[in-house]
């Protein structure tokens, strides 16, 4: 054995005031290690309502080849573990209530910051009792973490689209949408000419004259026809300086067109050529 492999075996692992070392390293081969810092998740519920407190374990620290299942197995020998999701920064969950492959897919790069949810409040007291003294091995025999070009290529893969797969997805995700509007079609038909606690009517769009979805076509037009309104109403030429204005603006528009023709004749006369045929 060697002196720095000894040296691993007997090294208590420093760690960040109020947080624990876990010693971790890719493979067996490998001297090097590395070290994630862990604590227990506190912050006030209303903050962060996706991470239960008291059975919540903040990591940070974690390197790109770390996945979830790697911190999964490393923690499972506290307690059973209910869930582990890295992020790129500290914070509420980013997963949605419904994964999708194809759409929305956020994968952290780099170093990473990870929750790991246990299933009770024991594996985080049995994690600050425990004392650890050498490096946990990421990669074995009976687990392999792919690196370098093995992961490259996985990651292609998992990044070709299934034509089957994405039109069930969008199927699914129409049907859910469908029942979720006629719900609320219902839900506001109920809802209609019905006065709330202050004696309020809810108006809504449907009716004899349902009123325009506001799209920006829309509204280009209605502003449009808002600017003519304006213009028919304004008396043109009724003031003095009214009619100044409009001979200045009338002047400065011909000069203005005068100087582009200038600069036309002037750019065909730089491109004739003499031609003979």
């Amino acid at each position: 054995m060697s002196k720095m492999a000894a040296s691993i075996k007997e090294t208590t692992f420093a760690a960040p005031a109020g947080y624990i070392a876990i010693p971790v390293k890719f493979s067996e081969e490998r001297r090097a290690y590395h070290c994630l810092y862990a604590k227990e998740h506190k912050v006030r519920d209303q903050l962060d309502k996706t991470h239960p407190l008291n059975r919540t374990l903040f990591v940070i620290n974690v390197p790109p080849y770390c996945t979830e299942k790697c911190l999964a197995q490393i923690f499972s020998s506290c307690g059973a573990v209910n869930s582990v999701e890295l992020q790129e920064n500290p914070g509420p969950s980013e997963k949605k209530h419904t994964q999708s492959r194809y759409f929305d897919r956020k994968i952290p790069k780099g170093f990473k910051v990870a929750y790991v949810v246990y299933k009770n409040q024991i594996g985080l007291r049995e994690l600050k009792l425990l004392n650890f003294k050498k490096p946990y091995v990421l990669s074995g025999n009976l687990r392999t973490v792919k690196t370098g070009i093995h992961k490259w290529i996985e990651d292609y893969e998992a990044s070709l689209t299934d034509i089957t797969d994405l039109q069930t997805e969008i199927d699914d995700f129409m049907k859910e949408y469908d029942k979720r509007m006629e719900e609320e079609e219902k839900k506001a038909e109920e809802e209609e000419g019905v006065p709330d606690e202050d004696g309020w009517v809810k108006v809504t769009r449907k009716g004899r004259r349902p009123g325009l979805a506001r799209t920006e076509a829309v509204n280009l037009r209605v502003m449009e026809m808002e600017k003519k309104k304006r213009a028919q109403k304004e008396l043109l030429n009724f003031y003095s300086w009214q009619h100044r204005d409009g001979k200045r603006e009338h002047l400065a528009e011909l000069r203005k067109k005068f100087e582009e023709d200038k600069q036309k004749i002037a750019l065909m006369r730089a491109q004739r050529k003499f031609r003979p045929y």
